[in-house]
């Protein structure tokens, strides 16, 4: 049977009243908030108090209240809304798809692995109004801030239960757009990405010992490259004993998730102003507070402005094995990109000022690419950033040819030693210099 709308509408709104005002009443108290099972536990109860609370007021005016199968479905139908994605979960849970476009609700594209080409699909909601509704519950329950999205905030980012990471946009178009980008391996390793071609394996050797020497790392890439796989892939080789601070936008990086890797792990979320405009706690403010949370290892999520000098600063002043990424057309553009966030910065600062910045706190710069008809990805360049001397000096000790990812240039690196000393064995055997 089909659940009446208006009915899931009103239990759903019911339930997350009643969740919210139980989470309030936690952190007025001193107490943890709900989160996880336990906060999914919780809403199953408040789902069953509401149903027997509707069931009672129907017989109290004489009428027949749901029958045992009608409820059973629309207490699912209530969970799914709330810790689901109602119509869309049916493409979550299809693990060949790696991305979902949606241009309003009965328009929806996914690409899958290994393929660039975007497929239509079923609808994921009757109405426009209805896709907004589900991604505002959606909205209102992910990640570890509600995010409004609506007239006054048309822009939203967040980081769904699954972990994929959902990007919608509306107000400024005819109809609402939104984009869901698949993580399709959240616990993911350097030999994972050997095994599909994204790396060699001397590649892998190299990355692995990097993490080991606690290099600063910059992974760079255009959108849907791999940015974010090859960071947890990497992140993969920190040991458990090791502290670990990740700050991002929306959450995804989901290193806390992996409590055998990473069992010391905390994560921010930038925060966005309320509705009066109070509130908001940006990634520059976040990556400050993580030098006061005795992290062995910063880790920036995704570099979008401002909070890259912070980052470049903590690098330079001893946060040493800190790792991030950076959208960028190349690894060498990396420093042009950095340059231009820092001076649309409040600091200003010029050129040469940010040249000098990365030039004192960043090692490597990783950059890796997408296959626009393929949809392969690899490993295209590793560059050692050696220093300034009017900008920023660099050389190359990975490059990709032709087809094929990224192998060793013959380019001693300057920290060789270190990188000997955490385990990489320079191929050919050609040793320390």
């Amino acid at each position: 049977m089909i659940v009446d709308p208006d009915l899931l509408k009103r239990v759903h709104r019911d339930v997350g009243d009643r969740l919210q005002r139980e989470q309030l009443d936690r952190r007025r108290q001193g107490r943890p908030e709900l989160s996880g099972p336990a906060k999914e536990q919780y809403a199953r109860k408040l789902i069953a108090d509401v149903l027997r609370e509707h069931a009672e007021q129907l017989m109290a005016r004489g009428q027949v209240p749901l029958d045992q199968d009608a409820e059973r479905e629309l207490a699912e139908g209530v969970h799914a809304r709330m810790f689901g994605a109602g119509r869309l979960q049916v493409l979550l849970n299809d693990d060949s798809i790696e991305n979902i476009d949606i241009n309003g609700g009965d328009e929806v594209w996914v690409t899958r692995a290994g393929s660039a080409t975007h497929e239509r699909v079923d609808p994921v909601a009757s109405t426009d109004e209805e896709l907004i509704e589900l991604v505002q519950g959606l909205a209102a329950y992910a990640g570890l801030n509600s995010r409004p999205w609506d007239a006054a905030n048309p822009e939203l980012n967040l980081q769904l239960p699954d972990g994929s990471r959902l990007s919608a946009i509306m107000g400024v178009t005819d109809r609402p757009l939104i984009s869901i980008r698949r993580h399709r391996f959240e616990k993911v390793t350097l030999a994972d990405l050997v095994g599909n071609n994204t790396l060699s394996e001397s590649a892998a050797e190299f990355l692995r010992a990097l993490v080991s020497a606690r290099q600063n790392i910059m992974i760079a890439g255009a959108t849907r490259a791999g940015k974010t796989t090859l960071l947890r892939a990497m992140a993969a080789e920190i040991g458990p004993e090791e502290r670990i601070i990740t700050v991002e936008k929306a959450l995804e990086l989901g290193l806390k998730k992996d409590t055998e890797r990473h069992p010391n792990c905390g994560e921010l979320e930038e925060r966005i102003a309320n509705s009066e405009g109070q509130g908001a706690i940006p990634m520059t403010q976040l990556v400050r507070w993580t030098l006061r949370g005795n992290p062995d290892r910063v880790i920036v999520g995704e570099v979008l402005g401002a909070e890259v000098i912070d980052m470049l600063n903590a690098m330079g002043q001893g946060n040493d094995g800190s790792m991030s990424t950076i959208h960028a057309r190349s690894a060498r553009d990396v420093f042009n990109r950095v340059a231009t966030y820092a001076i649309q910065s409040a600091e200003r600062l010029p050129h040469e000022a940010s040249y000098q910045l990365i030039a004192g706190g960043l090692d490597f710069v990783v950059f890796v690419s997408r296959h626009p008809k393929t949809g392969a990805r690899r490993l295209e360049t590793i560059l050692e950033v050696n220093g300034f001397d009017q900008t920023v000096q660099a050389s190359e000790i990975f490059k990709a040819n032709g087809a094929q990812t990224a192998e060793w240039t013959g380019v001693m690196p300057s920290r060789a030693d270190e990188l000997e000393a955490a385990g990489w064995d320079v191929p050919g055997g050609v040793g320390s210099w």
